[in-house]
């Protein structure tokens, strides 16, 4: 074929399947959106294939795989089906859901590895990466010490984890979001499991890393014929790596094929309306700028005016007084302009998040200056506390890891608005504006009263960006916005986006590793690397003729890239 990735003879399999899910139903608690997660859902896995499974958040997708490990929330419990393990270690298939905790404990880790959505929530903040490294080798193996320390020093190097041996000695809050990921990708893929199960593994990860990923779990799955359960709303992935494809809709299986036919030919109106909603790497033609009414002058200063900013980490305490310091940014200059949105693109640990801190004022740079409508926020500790309040009206963020960054403590309607609550507006009209975002942001507006874990990941994603929006601000500071959201409520929460943008004056600084939605909804874009910036440009200029190899590299590298414009003419 032409159009998707050429499938492998593995993709025709004989004989009975590795796994085999037979009617499996499973029952949210009383008060959710509906009675069941799962409802009569069945399909096989055999050994040496990729299965993808693509749904909207909330589709049930994660909680299938929580089901064949044993894993599932409280209140959320198995109503009915089997799953079947059929293991070449095994006389006969057995069924996961009757097996004793033991034997399944057992079977976790070393038969079949998980590699979970969130990876801040899934490792030990209170123990180094090191450790839980070596614990999965100490657990289900017999190695010593010199041979578990050169297993895990090779993990860190095949999933691409800068500077291994500093990694080792870190805790899983040291690291960024994607080098977190990438933690947990070798811990899934440590003793090489039967059957690897990715909940959306690669989504916190930049596109270079992304493809070094892929083509990991492509190698193992080759050379140990393993099986993967591969969850995922990246169709870029399902066009790059799967060999068939489940298509989920609120708990219900609409479709399931063979990845050139549902990728090309889908039958079912859902796949198509999921497939027609993946971003086109083609730019929009060029739009005119202006800027609010209120400001529209010829001498209106840009939103947003970073110059020549510097920052530079260094260890504290007496066991790093040795440590080398790590200059996250250097000299960076950028400008967004009012009612524009600059994108920021680079691989992880490239400054991305570094420069947001700077921008809300959590951290201090070492040198250089920023300037928001001409009125610099670089002026020492106490004027900065002075200005607290002013900046939150002018610049809120929509953060990366929505799990971490939302109180558990706290019902999401309280959360929401807490913001408008702090700048003085009743508490009433501050919950009925909490409504009206949970509405555009595509979430029920009477789950005002739950709290974060009852939400998936999407879900607390959208409510992070609902909590951004409330104080409606001149500048809106996005961190992966829509890294957790499956294709189709991303296209209504950029749609969103652009709409505030267009309404409010609103400026957007856009940081992503997601180039597709990069191209659509950035009118510039700065590509990072090492702290500084490489190459940047209208997004028409640099995604049609990238001048500099890393940004080359990074558009090679986008995954599905040959399918894409299938994608774009179905949308179209």
């Amino acid at each position: 074929m032409t159009q998707v990735h050429q499938f492998r003879d593995s993709q025709a399999q004989a004989g009975d399947p590795l796994l085999s899910i037979r009617h499996l139903s499973i029952s949210l608690p009383p008060g959710a959106d509906r009675k069941l997660a799962l409802d009569d859902v069945s399909f096989d896995l055999h050994a040496g294939e990729i299965l993808c499974v693509v749904g909207e958040s909330g589709s049930g997708k994660s909680l299938t795989a929580g089901a064949l490990l044993g894993l599932l929330p409280d209140g959320v419990r198995v109503a009915g089906g089997q799953v079947l393990w059929n293991d070449s270690a095994q006389q006969g298939p057995e069924n996961l859901l009757t097996l004793p905790g033991e034997t399944l404990r057992s079977l976790r880790g070393r038969r079949i590895g998980m590699i979970f959505q969130e990876p801040m929530s899934a490792l030990n903040p209170l123990h180094t990466i090191g450790s839980q490294l070596e614990e999965v080798f100490r657990v289900h193996t017999t190695l010593r010490r010199a041979e578990i320390d050169a297993k895990v020093l090779e993990l860190l190097l095949a999933v691409n984890i800068p500077d291994p041996a500093r990694t080792l000695r870190a805790y899983p809050h040291e690291l960024s979001g994607g080098q977190r990921q990438r933690i947990m990708i070798a811990m899934a893929l440590a003793l090489e499991p039967a059957l690897l199960i990715a909940d959306e593994p690669t989504t916190a990860l930049d596109v270079t890393t992304q493809a070094q990923i892929l083509h990991l779990i492509h190698d193992l799955q080759r050379r140990k014929g393993t099986a993967v359960l591969f969850i995922t709303h990246d169709f870029g992935v399902v066009a790059e790596i799967a060999d068939r494809v489940v298509v989920m809709q609120r708990g219900r299986l609409v479709e399931n094929g063979a990845a050139e036919s549902v990728l090309n030919q889908p039958a079912h109106a859902y796949t198509q309306s999921l497939i027609a909603a993946v971003p086109s790497m083609v730019p929009p033609a060029p739009r005119v700028i202006s800027a609010p009414a209120s400001e529209q002058a010829t001498d209106t200063p840009p939103a947003l005016d970073i110059r020549g900013l510097s920052k530079t980490y260094r260890q504290r305490g007496w066991f790093n007084r040795n440590a080398q310091p790590t200059q996250a940014l250097a000299e960076v200059s950028l400008t967004l302009p009012a009612g524009a949105t600059l994108g920021i693109v680079g691989e992880s640990g490239s400054g991305k998040s570094t420069l947001a801190r700077l921008i809300l004022g959590l951290l201090e740079p070492d040198t250089g200056d920023l300037l928001v409508a001409g009125k610099s926020l670089v002026q020492g500790r106490s004027a900065q506390r002075s200005l607290r309040r002013e900046r939150a009206r002018k610049i809120q963020m929509v953060f990366q890891d929505p799990y971490s960054s939302l109180n558990p403590r706290h019902k999401v309607g309280d959360i929401v608005a807490q913001g408008p609550l702090e700048q003085g507006v009743p508490r009433k009209q501050a919950l009925a504006k909490a409504r009206e975002l949970f509405e555009l942001v595509g979430l029920d507006p009477n789950a005002l009263h739950r709290f974060p874990h009852e939400f998936s990941g999407g879900q607390r994603q959208r409510v992070g960006l609902a909590r951004a929006l409330a104080l409606e601000p001149d500048i809106l500071l996005a961190d992966e916005p829509v890294s957790a959201l499956d294709v189709s409520v991303q296209a209504q929460v950029l749609a969103l986006l652009a709409r505030l943008r267009e309404q409010l004056g609103l400026s957007i600084l856009f940081i992503t590793h997601d180039l597709r939605v990069a191209a659509q909804v950035c009118d510039r874009i700065a590509v990072m690397k090492d702290g500084r910036v490489v190459e940047q440009g209208a997004s028409a200029d640099l995604f049609s003729a990238p001048s500099h190899p890393y940004t080359q590299a990074l558009l090679s590298a986008v995954p599905g890239r040959h399918w894409k414009q299938f994608a774009a003419d179905l949308a179209a």
